[in-house]
């Protein structure tokens, strides 16, 4: 087998002595997609942060390991470091609103990040950005150059960052959210897009997400986050078909489709995720699970491997459970 694009082991994130993201490990291959999906505050965007050593300030790195393309990501030099980040591993933001500088025209900052990394300056920088906002579906990207962030809407914005995460054809893509904003329309074309670029230049993506529905229709894999870990990593045809964890049946349930019958009120799931810091004892899920038993309450369930996905549960065998 080929060595994995991005290898990411035991990464923990922590503030002062709370852990926030804790053990998270997985690979990705070029060309592939893998999901990341779960509640607020289960630790996604914090680990798509870690991946480009762009955490908050107070937050840090405490263990693990992040390997792109041979290179130790938390060890490069900061020169490096700029290289690589919205050359060869970009990220879209969630809020585009905080990412863009309202000072400067659409044009002058896609211009600035086509520059810095020699992907062309003056009348071909210009050329290239028409074309970017072509693609993510902008009208008259000729006029939208001049105009200043405020005078986008929300959605148009999110399209912006989109472009500008894509100008520099990254192997390496973070997707945070990045159809949050979007109609149902424009983020299947957004959808479809990446989709594209994936498939034409081997471009990897870690999408993340709270909807699943999104996430099946992009991903191969997908790892569900619970309370700053991975409890469940499966292929995506297995996530509906066979999932393990009851918090990714929790997710599913509440999840509606086409098939949910009008007046038929949505499920939910009782409780919240615990605040780092406020973990309970044994397993994190244990009080929102209808399946808990007494040892889930005592010792915290090991990420196993079972059936070509892998699961942190006692009630697998792998795991630890009672016969």
């Amino acid at each position: 087998m080929s060595e994995p694009l991005l290898l990411v082991e035991g990464l923990t994130v922590a503030a002062g002595d709370v852990s926030i993201v804790r053990e998270v490990g997985f690979e990705l291959g070029a060309g592939q997609v893998m999901g990341v999906v779960g509640e607020s505050g289960s630790g996604k965007t914090m680990t798509s942060l870690a991946l480009l050593r762009l955490l908050p300030a107070g937050v840090r790195v405490t263990a693990g390991r992040i390997r792109f393309a041979d290179r130790d990501v938390l060890t490069l030099r900061r020169s490096a470091l700029r290289t690589l980040r919205g050359g060869e591993m970009a990220m879209i933001f969630q809020d585009p609103s905080t990412s863009l500088n309202p000072l400067f025209t659409i044009g002058a900052q896609i211009e600035a990040v086509l520059r810095s990394h020699g992907r062309g300056r003056g009348a071909q920088a210009r050329r290239r950005s028409v074309d970017l906002l072509g693609r993510v579906q902008l009208p008259d990207p000729e006029r939208l150059l001049r105009r200043y962030p405020h005078e986008l809407s929300g959605g148009m914005r999110q399209r912006v960052m989109i472009a500008m995460a894509l100008s520099c054809e990254p192997r390496l893509l973070i997707a945070d959210e990045p159809t949050t904003a979007l109609d149902v329309t424009v983020q299947a074309q957004i959808l479809t897009l990446l989709d594209d670029l994936r498939s034409e230049r081997g471009m990897a993506i870690v999408y993340i997400s709270h909807d699943l529905a999104v996430v099946e229709q992009i991903a191969h894999r997908v790892a569900v986050m619970y309370a700053g870990t991975i409890v469940e990593e499966t292929g995506v045809a297995a996530l509906r078909a066979r999932p393990l964890h009851p918090y990714t049946q929790a997710l599913l349930a509440v999840s509606p489709t086409f098939a949910t019958p009008r007046g038929v009120p949505l499920a939910s799931i009782a409780g919240s995720v615990p605040r780092p810091g406020l973990l309970p004892p044994g397993c994190p899920f244990h009080p929102r699970c209808e399946h808990a038993f007494s040892r889930c309450r005592v010792d915290v369930p090991a990420l196993v491997g079972v059936d070509g996905s892998r699961v942190a549960c006692h009630l697998h065998r792998g795991a630890g459970a009672a016969a």
